[in-house]
């Protein structure tokens, strides 16, 4: 292919039905930087879900569906059930052997619980108090052998932000989905609590994680040196808290290493397998 035609057009659909976040600028700034490590031709355009009911079509080669406020148990809203068909419009493309490209989907936080709830996949419930700040994860044998993780530790280390879980995985509907369990909340002795899942292989294209892959180290370190932000924070949740989440920004082994891995990662597998550079795009080690 023509190195003019390789436009690599990218999707963002936006769940945060306007609520302020620094999710939408850190998928930016991947994109970006995507781009510019590729040498790549390479567009965004957002979709508002929530407020204005927009939805892509299958005329992109990558989606990112972001996470979002609120309980991610459907309700019957409009902008619900269009999510939910633009779900199955990804898997029967991909499913359907005459699309030989197939279209890549990352679905994060808010989306993916969606995604466990629309394909039965496991339960998604309230926590008993929200999980907030900087914690490690571990990944599951499936999840050691994925690229999509590939060069991060055990544990490695992530942004939460959730009152929801996704717990109970259904392992008939995972062998049917042909889904795999790549990652697990951190482990805790001493809390008599099933671990909730976070992160899964939908598909050889769909991929989701219960966590934010995109947090900025940088930019969410200035975000949250702010005065509101540090007085929210430590009122909530403790001074305590809030010191280790600045002293894991500030460590390139923690949140700054997952930023530059997971997110990358996938952008890298969907581009090359666009524009035919398989060898450089097989996610899954044999």
């Amino acid at each position: 292919m023509a190195e003019e035609q390789k436009h690599f057009r990218i999707a963002i659909l936006d769940m945060y039905s306007g609520v302020e976040n620094e999710g939408m600028r850190c998928i930016k700034k991947i994109i970006a930087a995507f781009g510019e490590q590729e040498k790549a031709s390479v567009s965004y355009t957002v979709f508002d879900v929530r407020q204005q009911l927009d939805i892509p079509g299958m005329d992109f080669d990558a989606y990112i569906s972001t996470g979002g406020p609120g309980n991610p148990s459907p309700v019957g809203e409009p902008w619900e059930k269009r999510f939910f068909k633009f779900l199955d419009q990804v898997l029967t493309y991909n499913t359907n052997r005459h699309n030989r490209v197939k279209k890549h989907l990352f679905l994060i936080c808010h989306s993916f619980q969606m995604a466990c709830i629309h394909w039965q996949l496991a339960a998604v419930s309230k926590r008993r108090k929200t999980s907030f700040g900087t914690f490690p994860v571990h990944p599951t044998s499936a999840g050691r052998k994925d690229a999509a993780l590939a060069g991060l530790d055990d544990p490695f280390w992530i942004v939460d932000s959730r009152d929801f879980q996704v717990t109970q995985p259904n392992k008939a509907a995972f062998d049917d989905f042909g889904a795999k369990l790549l990652c697990l909340e951190k482990i805790r002795p001493h809390v008599p609590l099933e671990r909730a899942i976070m992160a899964i292989r939908f598909s050889n294209e769909i991929v989701g994680t219960q966590f934010h892959p995109e947090a900025d180290a940088e930019g969410m370190l200035r975000y949250f040196l702010r005065e509101d932000k540090k007085q929210a924070i430590t009122t909530n949740y403790g001074e305590a808290k809030y010191n280790d989440m600045i002293r894991h920004l500030n460590d390139p082994d923690k949140i700054m290493l997952t930023e530059a891995t997971i997110l990358p990662a996938f952008l890298r597998h969907a581009y090359h397998k666009r524009f035919g550079n398989v060898a450089a795009a097989d996610m899954v080690k044999a």
